[in-house]
């Protein structure tokens, strides 16, 4: 394994999920399949491990700016747990062919909605 590109495309992926609030599926799942070959069930596995510290310094620092409405993250807390459950599940079962299409569509309409639409 090429331990420079893996660190290269994690501070590529912090940036952006300090930046935009992704990082994980948005950056590291593509750039983990393109460049280091890894299958999509590896590589949204490990961006999801990967996230986890990644999200907490992002958070806190947003925090610290005052940048978090708490009563927003509660209310959102249960069901996104409930639902990265029921995701990791769901991607277990799809043929990586499927779960390579549903999330290059997905990438499309999000990128689409920003581009196009307020």
């Amino acid at each position: 394994m090429n331990y420079l590109l893996a660190g290269m495309i994690g501070l590529f992926g912090g940036v952006a999920s300090g930046l935009f609030g992704v990082g994980g599926g948005i950056v590291m799942v593509p750039a983990m399949m393109f460049f280091m070959k890894m299958p999509i069930h590896q590589a949204v596995g490990t961006s999801l491990v990967v996230i986890i510290p990644t999200a907490l310094m992002g958070s806190w620092k947003h925090y610290q700016n005052g940048n978090v409405v708490w009563s927003s993250a509660w209310s959102l807390i249960p069901m996104a747990v409930i639902g990265g459950y029921a995701g990791a599940w769901l991607a277990n079962e799809l043929p990586a062919s499927t779960l390579k299409r549903a999330f290059g569509g997905f990438l499309i309409l999000v990128g689409a909605r920003l581009l196009f639409f307020k």
